[in-house]
């Protein structure tokens, strides 16, 4: 083998040798751009799926914060519906009570009117009487028809007298020597007598107490 047909085998294999080395980098490079390109697709997509989550997140907030609010003004709404339902409540009550009031207050005034009347015929017949003891009786019809009138409507007198002394029933006017041992601390005398109304005292009775 003549030295130029060796040195023409060496300049082929030495490009053999370089255009294989660059097709490999050509390669490589071409490897290296393509993932490139996917790494970034890839993040690409992350951002528009961290996005996409962000207005979701956003939208979920948004209706939270859309239903306090609607939640917020239902419970305004409710109290101020109770306020105005009690206030109605409390109006009609009142107006109940008021009328409860006048037509007992007209009941009593009705009834009484047939004592009243029996007390004007008896002081027009009173100077023409000339039997005190007719005068008397009628006197005493006209009281038990009063007093029947307030038995009725629970009004009953208090029995004082002879009774130990009660702060819760008596009042004491004056104090007296006692005409007996047994007499002390106990009512003597009554001035004006008390009442109940039920169970109720509505007034004392006042008492002149031994002692």
């Amino acid at each position: 083998m003549t030295k130029k047909k060796q040195t023409e085998e060496k300049e082929t294999i030495d490009k053999n040798t370089t255009q294989k080395t660059s097709g490999e980098k050509s390669v490589k490079h071409n490897k290296s751009e393509k993932d490139t390109k996917d790494t970034i697709k890839k993040e690409k997509e992350v951002k528009k799926e961290t996005k996409k989550e962000e207005k979701v997140t956003e939208k979920v907030i948004e209706k939270k914060e859309k239903t306090d609010a609607e939640k917020l003004i239902d419970m305004e709404d409710k109290y101020l519906r109770l306020i105005a339902e009690y206030d109605n409540y409390r109006k009609r009550t009142l107006k109940e009570k008021m009328e409860l009031l006048k037509s007992a207050g007209e009941d009593i005034l009705v009834n009484l009117l047939p004592v009243l009347d029996d007390f004007e015929r008896a002081l027009n017949h009173i100077d023409e009487a000339a039997d005190t003891d007719s005068l008397k009786e009628g006197i005493n019809l006209i009281y038990n028809k009063f007093y029947d009138f307030l038995k009725q409507r629970g009004i009953k007198s208090i029995d004082a007298k002879n009774k130990d002394f009660d702060t819760d029933l008596h009042e004491a006017i004056t104090k007296i020597p006692a005409p007996s041992d047994d007499l002390k601390g106990k009512v003597i005398d009554v001035i004006e007598k008390g009442y109940y109304l039920k169970d109720k005292v509505i007034r004392y009775s006042k008492v002149v107490i031994g002692e």
